[in-house]
């Protein structure tokens, strides 16, 4: 049997049955994406339609790679966070076209490469302290959160504190907050693909009281990602600044821990973790696939491609293969047929689904040990500067600078690596002349 061959179901004490629910769980569970990229990548000027394009093949390249390369029972798409920084900051905040910021991430996934083809892959994520990894995390969580509460009205702009709640008697804003109720209580209840039914539920209540349009129809051919397809590669030559360089670290090292950090979690999860080694089997192919997919998806014209956490809800009913993965694939090739739903799928629809993510992201924050100021002050401020300053990059770079002088003070200089001096450098010089 083909699938035996490819996927030794057997050796996994699986099957096809488990791997197609295991697929179909998984994709339920992250399928948000589809709605969510558009809506933020669209925002800067990027076609939302060719948007839905790129990122269904960024997702079925980077599932079929995982699939069949790696093994591994983990899903691909563009990620979280990310596009938020890519559209947010790159874009609207530094006011770097969406070609160049493609070519960051095409180059960032050149990296990305390069290292996993390396033995510098585990020594370079294990140079960066955990708990600044997880103050990354947990930021970007802050972050996403803001930012799903902002667009969708629910926190505007104040002139005398900052910000403050919207207009509680607007229609699109009441659509959000029962938008942000009803995906709360699904996730709550366990509910498989608890975030995509809520956006449902939320889109349909929404156009039953007219407050978002009907679509013009439901099943159409498939967007043509002509607009930006290729533009990462035609402006490499735009990448001449030290403002790009930070962009592109920022791509690269978020993406290296969110990637690794999902692999090794789905890995533990599905029992791919060796008991004696505590190695997981396999994360080399995973990484490579994950690199591959970022660096294709930027030439769809897509934000970086990363492994998703949802992946663990298809591993929890029984997925153990990369037959899961392709089975995500091959669902997402499906819906690249229904493109004029993207019409409903307003902010006030994507709100629930950016701060369910963002609070499950902020989990990380328990393994960082407040108890040592040293340790508690870089975490701190890369999590609250990430939001106060409305910029990934600038939240990862006050927390890099504070970490070696904590430490030093506190009498732990031997323990900041020469990466952490050097990316103080780089951040103080970034501060000092770009920012």
């Amino acid at each position: 049997m083909i699938l035996e061959q490819l996927f030794h179901l057997r050796e996994n004490r699986t099957s096809v049955r488990r791997e197609l629910i295991g697929g179909l769980t998984t994709f339920l569970a992250m399928s948000y994406i589809l709605a969510v990229n558009p809506e933020l990548l669209g925002s800067t000027g990027m076609s939302k339609t060719a948007v839905f394009t790129a990122t269904i093949l960024a997702a079925i390249v980077g599932c079929l790679l995982m699939g069949l390369v790696a093994n591994f029972p983990v899903a691909l798409a563009p990620g979280m966070g990310l596009n938020a920084f890519f559209t947010y900051t790159v874009v609207q905040e530094w006011h770097i076209p969406w070609q160049t910021a493609l070519a960051g991430v095409f180059v960032a996934g050149i990296l990305f490469i390069l290292l996993t083809l390396s033995k510098l892959r585990d020594k370079l994520i294990n140079l960066i302290p955990s708990a600044l990894k997880y103050a990354v995390s947990a930021g970007i969580g802050l972050f996403i959160v803001f930012s799903g509460l902002q667009t969708s009205g629910i926190i505007v702009a104040n002139k005398s504190n900052a910000v403050a709640l919207g207009n509680l008697h607007s229609p699109t804003v009441l659509l959000a907050i029962f938008g942000i109720i009803v995906g709360i209580m699904l996730v709550t209840a366990n509910v498989t693909g608890g975030i995509f039914w809520g956006m449902f539920i939320t889109a349909a209540v929404g156009m039953i009281f007219g407050i978002i349009p009907l679509p013009t129809g439901i099943i159409s051919g498939v967007p043509s990602v002509q607009p930006i397809f290729g533009q990462a590669v035609t402006h490499l030559g735009n990448i001449n600044s030290f403002q790009m360089i930070i962009v592109i670290l920022t791509f690269f090292i978020i993406g290296l821990f969110d990637t690794s950090g999902t692999l090794v979690g789905v890995a533990t999860e599905a029992g791919m973790v060796d008991k004696e080694s505590g190695e997981v089997k396999g994360v080399g192919k995973a990484l490579f696939s994950g690199a591959l997919a970022t660096t294709l998806g930027a030439v769809f014209g897509t934000s970086p491609t990363t492994a998703y956490v949802e992946s663990t809800s298809g591993v929890a009913v029984g997925a153990r293969t990369g037959l899961s993965s392709v089975f995500v694939a091959l669902l997402f090739a499906i819906a690249a047929f229904f493109s004029p739903i993207l019409t409903v799928i307003t902010s006030a629809v994507t709100a629930s689904a950016l701060i369910i993510v963002g609070i499950l992201m902020l989990s990380n924050v328990q393994y960082i040990d407040w108890t040592k100021f040293e340790i508690a002050v870089p975490a701190f401020f890369t999590m609250i500067m990430m939001l106060l300053t409305y910029s990934i990059s600038e939240g990862l770079a006050v927390g890099f600078i504070f970490y070696p002088i904590t430490m030093t003070v506190k009498g732990r200089w031997r323990e900041v690596n020469a990466l952490m001096w050097t990316m103080m450098v780089v951040f103080i010089l970034y501060f000092a002349f770009v920012a």
